[in-house]
């Protein structure tokens, strides 16, 4: 379970986020939407434990910034941080060992033949496009499997097929139990996948709807953001 409680954070009198709080549960798919600063990123990198905050974060019981919450959360990030010098299979390596998991080669394998890396899996990071980087940086991700996982942005850069697969990998990690949280623009990418949405606008939640909840009321994502936003 991921839960963000009071969230805040000011750069000097300026609020990005100001006492926010959500959950996202185990077996939900949620999604974080707004407009260009809304204070998405913000939430986001505070998760991820980049920022300093007032608040608290918790991964599956945990603070966010402890080792027992980093041992069970992954994030993906909207721009890949790959090391240049590290071939695709080494980066998989490397999870391996910073993790001390089993050095489980089929694993590894499975996940760069699904994303269609494995002829690329001796390419260094410098040499990859930016797709090919965001498809290592996923791998990367469901390497651990994780109990927490976040998304930012995570079509962008990628083929169809590819996006395909990680929609399918959405579902998955749904079914395992596992909480994942995305944050994105592209409202339709996500729609048929989503449980829980959380509708940012000046660094809060502003609107907070479960699926049962939108199709209740018969709105549909789009209307409901645009509503929210703009109105």
């Amino acid at each position: 379970m991921l839960m963000v409680k009071s969230l805040t954070k000011r750069y000097d009198a300026t609020y990005a986020v100001k006492d926010m709080s959500f959950t996202v549960h185990g077996g939900e798919i949620a999604v974080l939407l707004g407009p260009n600063g809304a204070g998405k990123s913000t939430t986001i990198k505070s998760i991820a434990g980049l920022l300093k905050y007032q608040g608290s974060i918790e991964i599956g019981s945990h603070p966010n910034k402890s080792i027992e919450a980093k041992r069970i959360f992954a994030y993906v990030p909207e721009t890949p941080a790959l090391y240049e010098m590290l071939t695709v299979y080494e980066h998989l390596e490397f999870i391996v060992h910073a993790y001390h998991l089993e050095n489980d080669k089929q694993k590894i394998e499975g996940l760069l033949r699904r994303f269609e890396l494995w002829d690329k899996r001796d390419k260094l990071g410098m040499e990859l496009s930016k797709g090919m980087q965001q498809k290592v940086s996923i791998c990367c991700a469901l390497l651990i499997a994780p109990k927490v996982i976040m998304f930012d942005e995570p079509m962008i850069g990628l083929d169809p097929k590819a996006i395909k697969e990680l929609k399918s990998v959405f579902v998955e990690l749904k079914e395992k139990g596992c909480s994942v949280l995305v944050s994105t623009h592209i409202i339709d990418s996500i729609d048929e996948l989503w449980d829980k949405v959380f509708i940012m606008k000046n660094g809060a939640v502003v609107m907070e709807r479960t699926r049962p909840e939108l199709e209740q009321r018969k709105e549909s994502l789009e209307q409901l953001f645009f509503k929210v936003t703009e109105g």
